[in-house]
């Protein structure tokens, strides 16, 4: 007997059709309760964690994530979700939160250009990304440098009021606990302790 392999496809709609109850969910406002937009890293570790460890729950806050939690185009996607959520959705203040041990510091971009151009991207696509690929792929070194950095580029957009605050914060994906790097309040900076620590 031939047994089957079932796909990832297949379990996630096994998995919804599981889940999936009417009237089990009361519906919720577009815009945050709790009128906050977090912009972060799409680690793993963050899924059903960060929010909770910020006192959140579903429907309290805007979550907008990428790789490593950089701004590449300041006037791109990352900034145009900010606006629409502070001029449609009613978000009030924006926290930008990098975490420890963020992959985004690792990037050796021979070995991605290698393997990329062994899965069948032409070299070409990759030379025409700009500036380059490095500076195309937001890597960093230090994830405290990188989160002072995108605040600086938010806070500097000509697009987000000023009266906007920006948080800047560092979060451990082992225990949880967030440090204070940048008090969009006063604009006071606490990255020593920070940088200490990492």
């Amino acid at each position: 007997m031939v047994q089957q392999t079932v796909t990832l496809l297949e379990s996630v709609l096994e998995a919804n059709h599981r889940f999936t109850r009417p009237g089990a969910f009361p519906p919720l406002p577009k815009s945050p309760t709790r009128q906050l937009a977090i912009f972060t890293c799409m680690d793993t570790r963050l899924v059903d964690f960060l929010e909770p460890a910020m006192g959140l729950k579903r429907g309290d806050a805007k979550v907008i994530k990428n790789a490593g939690n950089t701004i590449i185009d300041p006037n791109g996607g990352v900034i145009r979700s900010l606006v629409v959520g502070v001029f449609f959705l009613g978000v009030e203040e924006i926290f930008v939160i990098g975490h420890r041990d963020c992959g985004m510091s690792d990037v050796n971009d021979a070995m991605l250009r290698h393997r990329m151009i062994e899965r069948g991207i032409e070299a070409d696509a990759i030379d025409a990304l700009i500036p380059d690929m490095h500076s195309w792929l937001g890597a960093f070194t230090h994830p405290v440098e990188n989160i002072k950095h995108v605040v600086k580029i938010i806070r500097d957009c000509p697009l987000i009021p000023e009266d906007i605050p920006v948080h800047g914060l560092l979060f451990c994906p082992d225990d949880g606990h967030l440090d204070l790097l940048e008090n969009g309040y006063n604009r006071q900076t606490f990255s020593n302790e920070a940088n200490q620590k990492y």
